[in-house]
């Protein structure tokens, strides 16, 4: 098996691991005296609303919102679709659609909702006295600033109508069960797709330090409403004291399940984190240097070996190119392995998606750059333009895979032969 296939084996085996049938049908709730209403948001939710038709004994109504191009047939879910990583107006009309499924139940009837990475872009709900545009400008500002995804969505969750565990607020009576696929380091649920049903701690003050702390230029507006709205749900309100929320998938079960197939590869496999954060050019020279430590000593691991890694890298966009973090983290890591001979990596959204492309991510091995170099590409120039994506497609090296239907953050592999 070459290099390239093995690591696509690798994610492949990550990416079943998180298959979210397996899930749900293990902690799906008993069936309520009144009306089952589904709602739901993320790059993965009509997976889930389709797993969940399979398994549900009885009748469901309600709808899910994902990516444009996302969506799969549901018999009883109505499946919206709008923009990612930009809100757009179907994103505002999702969410407002969402709002009106929960209103006027009572503490007969059941709210199922189906999370998972995405929907922080795929449900707009600006304050009163905000639009969409207001809700684009904190958006694009947010995806430039080089925040981590857990300051992102925090942020995100004092704008908003819906996130932040409004949405669950806005069903009581009804009992909310929360499905849960994390793409966020450190797996806290409430943060994944900033939270429509999950109450989380983190005030607004929280916010405005996160704001200064990465440098996040708002409107004057904008900053006014974060210093004098109302607080968002706190997890002690009585209105939750039904809810129930589970995981049931995430970065560590699918970093596990990958370890597996590798030791069945012969590989010593090491998972070196579920949860690395950081810039992603900075992970990736990182990574390098660690990977040709065990090439050229044998340690701190014994070879042949596979170094993998989960979480979201993040990238400060100072460029005008094209790319995501993984191609980013690929080709800082690319730019310093060069010449290696034993080295081969893969860094890919488990969503099939990395950045606004069509590629999950990129391969790199050692002659990654001496490649570029002869296709008339300049990695550190690309690199400085976050302009991975164009480096990667000169090489043929891009790995497209498609809509995955799930997302439990990036996933790395690196093989030390």
């Amino acid at each position: 098996m070459t290099p390239k296939a093995l690591l696509t084996t690798l994610f492949n085996a990550a990416v079943e691991a998180a298959n979210p049938d397996r899930g749900i049908r293990t902690f799906l709730p008993d069936r309520p005296k009144g009306r089952t209403i589904v709602v739901g948001a993320g790059k993965g939710s009509a997976q889930l609303a389709h797993a969940l038709e399979r398994a549900w004994p009885g009748k469901l109504e309600g709808a899910v919102v994902t990516r444009y191009g996302y969506a799969v047939p549901c018999d009883q879910i109505e499946v919206l679709e709008a923009a990612h990583p930009v809100p757009d107006a179907a994103g505002l009309a999702a969410s407002e659609r969402l709002l009106d499924l929960v209103q006027g139940l009572t503490g007969d009837d059941l709210v199922i909702a189906l999370m998972c990475g995405g929907g922080s872009a795929l449900l707009p709900a600006p304050p009163e006295g905000f639009d969409l545009a207001d809700e684009i400008t904190l958006n694009e500002a947010l995806l430039k600033s080089g925040a981590p995804i857990s300051a992102m969505n925090l942020i995100r969750k004092h704008f908003s109508r819906i996130k932040g565990g409004r949405l669950a607020a806005a069903a009581y009576p009804a009992k909310v069960v929360t499905f849960v696929v994390s793409d966020i380091p450190g797996d806290n649920p409430a943060l994944v797709s900033s939270g429509p049903t999950i109450p989380s701690d983190g005030d607004a003050r929280e916010a405005l330090r996160l704001i200064e702390t990465y440098r996040i230029d708002l409107p004057d507006r904008m900053m006014q409403h974060f210093k004098t709205s109302a607080p968002a749900p706190v997890p002690g309100d009585p209105v939750f004291s039904r809810h129930q929320v589970h995981l049931i998938a995430s970065a560590n079960v699918s970093l596990e399940a990958a370890a597996v197939v590798a030791r069945e590869h012969g590989l010593n496999a090491v998972i070196l984190s579920d949860a690395l954060e950081g810039e992603a050019r900075e992970a990736g020279s990182f990574h390098a240097a660690l990977a040709r430590e065990v090439e050229q000593r044998g340690r701190p691991f014994q070879t042949p070996a596979v170094l993998l890694s989960g979480g979201e890298t993040t990238v400060t966009v100072r460029g005008k190119g094209k790319g995501g973090r993984n191609t980013e983290f690929l080709l800082s890591f690319a730019a310093h392995i060069s010449g290696a001979s034993r080295l081969h990596a893969l860094a890919a959204d488990t969503d099939g998606i990395d950045g606004s492309e069509d590629n999950a991510g990129a391969f790199a091995d050692g002659t990654t750059i001496r490649r570029m170099m002869e296709a008339g590409i300049r990695a550190d120039a690309h690199l400085a333009n976050n302009d991975a994506w164009t480096a990667f497609a000169a090489v043929d090296d891009l790995f497209v895979c498609g809509p995955t239907g799930t997302n439990v953050n990036d996933f790395r592999a690196i093989l030390i032969l």
